[in-house]
């Protein structure tokens, strides 16, 4: 039967697992898969394992009482091993790999930050600060354009929105980092100009928050700045 792999941990973790529930329903109890210096915290897969509500807060529950007790090294909902003996090899080969990443995410939490701007307010500032932009889209306004001049326009226009994109995240990555131990980039997606994740230091977390807050008071009401967290450090694993 394929096992469900929920964490890894150091051999001297707690490991405290008798009030909680693993995955499926009914729930599949814990157990450990010990290799030296680490350990496994898994569980039985149920069969047809979705990412249902009951069973994404029962992955969860796990790992933030694990994290309560001591370094994890939290996994991804329904990561699964085909039995016990191969996560043991698995962890038998990468045992040095684990205790050094554990070592680094001791007493550490991730926060996930989401920045973007005002899409009409950057327009208007690239039209105002730029004369060749502003003429092609006027011209374009009033149907005086060519296509090539809109599609000069659009090139322009996507060009500027991108390089100042790019200058805000760096910007925004450099008032937070002096709080953080680590930062690790996502892509941002379409609406968004900053999405990165930061590893803090579980007691320095209310001064995280703080400076996140402060950057979002400078910025001011035209950008939008969405916290996450703490979690899991899913993206320093």
């Amino acid at each position: 039967m394929p096992t469900y792999i929920y964490a890894i941990t150091n051999k001297d973790h707690p490991l405290r697992l008798d009030d909680l529930q693993g995955v499926g329903e009914p729930a599949t109890p814990l157990r450990t898969v010990r290799v030296g210096e680490v350990a496994a915290v898994v569980s039985d897969a149920p069969e047809g394992l979705r990412a249902k509500r009951r069973d994404v807060l029962a992955h969860e529950a796990v790992l933030e009482s694990l994290m309560a007790d001591g370094a994890t090294l939290p996994m991804r909902f329904g990561l699964l091993g085909p039995d016990d003996d191969q996560v043991a090899q698995a962890l038998e080969q990468h045992g040095a790999a684990y205790r050094s990443r554990l070592a680094e995410l001791a007493g550490h939490v991730e926060f996930n930050l989401k920045a973007a701007r005002d899409e009409q307010d950057l327009l208007l500032e690239i039209v105002s600060e730029s004369d060749q932009i502003r003429e092609l889209n006027e011209r374009t306004r009033s149907g005086s354009a060519g296509q090539d001049d809109r599609i000069a326009l659009g090139e322009l226009v996507a060009g500027q929105v991108a390089e100042r994109n790019n200058e805000q995240a760096q910007k925004t990555l450099e008032k937070l980092l002096p709080a953080a131990a680590r930062v690790s980039r996502a892509e941002p997606g379409a609406s968004h100009f900053l999405n990165a994740s930061f590893l803090v230091s579980a007691q320095s977390a209310d001064e995280f928050v703080k400076a996140v807050r402060e950057e979002a008071d400078r910025r001011g009401e035209t950008y939008t700045l969405t916290l996450t967290g703490p979690l899991p450090p899913y993206s320093f694993v």
